[in-house]
C-alpha cells in the first residue's frame, strides 16, 4: 500500500549507520512513522530538523509492520528559530507533546492546523504566552478541556484581581493571562507559574493515570525559563 501526504516532522531516531525512524503529523493520515533510508546523506540530514515541513511518499507492505517513508522539504521552517535558543526548545516541547499525546493513523485535519499556527505564534513578541495559550488549545482539542474560567475564583488584593482554584486542602493561584487572555503586560514569573499549572494539569489527568512520564523536552524548555 502507498499515500502521498504533508506532514510536520515530530520526532526522530536512528536506526541503523544510514537510517533513522521518523515521526510526523501529516494532513490526512495522521500521525505515522516510517523509516527514511539514507537519511543520514549530506543531502538530506540538513532538512531534517524537529518542526519542518515535508512532501511524504510512504509505502508498506502490511498495517502491521512499520513501513518505508521518502520525504521532500516544503517548508524548512525550524531553521527561522537557530538564533534562539528557547524558541527551539519551544518547538521541540511543542513536537514531543504531539507524539505523546496523539493516536497513530488517525486522521485529524485540527491537530494539523494547530501545528501550522504554532509557528505563527513564535514569530510574535508575547509568544511565550502564546504558546502556553496554544497548549491548552492543544488539550482542548484531544478532550482535556482546562476551561480555567468556569473553575477560578477571584479575590482583590492590594487593588488587584487574582485568581484561584481551592480545594478542602489546597489553594492555587491561577495567572490572570489564562483567565483574561486580553492581558498585555504579563511579568516572566506569571508565564512560568502558567507553564507549570498546564504541567500540573496535564501530569495529574494524563501522564500519570496512563503511566506515562513528562516529555524530557518539555521538561528542558521549562528549565530554560526559570
Amino acid at each position: 500500500m502507498m499515500w502521498d501526504d504533508k506532514g510536520f516532522l515530530i520526532s526522530k531516531f536512528r536506526y541503523n549507520e544510514n537510517s533513522i525512524i521518523a515521526d510526523f503529523f501529516t494532513l490526512h493520515h495522521g500521525r505515522c512513522s516510517g523509516i527514511i533510508f539514507g537519511a543520514t546523506s549530506n543531502k538530506i540530514k540538513g532538512y531534517l530538523q524537529i518542526g519542518n515541513l515535508f512532501q511524504l511518499n510512504c509505502s508498506f507492505k502490511n498495517e502491521s509492520k512499520i513501513g518505508s517513508l521518502k520525504v521532500e522539504i516544503i517548508d524548512a521552517i525550524t531553521p527561522l528559530f537557530f538564533n534562539h535558543k528557547k524558541k527551539l526548545h519551544c518547538i521541540s516541547s511543542a513536537m514531543s507533546m504531539i507524539k505523546l499525546l496523539t493516536a497513530e493513523n488517525q486522521q485529524n485535519e485540527k491537530i494539523y492546523e494547530i501545528i501550522n499556527k504554532l509557528f505563527i505564534k513564535l514569530k510574535n513578541e508575547d509568544w511565550i504566552k502564546n504558546y502556553i495559550l496554544w497548549e491548552l488549545d492543544l488539550l482542548k482539542l484531544l478532550g482535556y478541556d482546562l476551561n480555567l474560567k468556569k473553575i477560578v475564583n477571584k479575590e482583590n488584593i492590594n487593588n488587584k484581581t487574582k485568581y484561584f482554584v481551592e480545594s478542602l486542602t489546597d489553594k492555587k493561584f491561577v495567572p490572570s493571562f489564562l483567565v483574561e487572555t486580553d492581558s498585555k503586560q504579563i511579568d516572566s514569573d506569571e508565564l512560568l507559574n502558567g507553564l507549570i499549572l498546564v504541567s500540573n494539569y496535564l501530569e495529574k489527568n494524563i501522564l500519570k493515570p496512563n503511566n506515562i512520564n513528562s516529555p524530557s523536552q518539555r521538561n528542558d524548555f521549562i528549565n530554560l525559563l526559570k
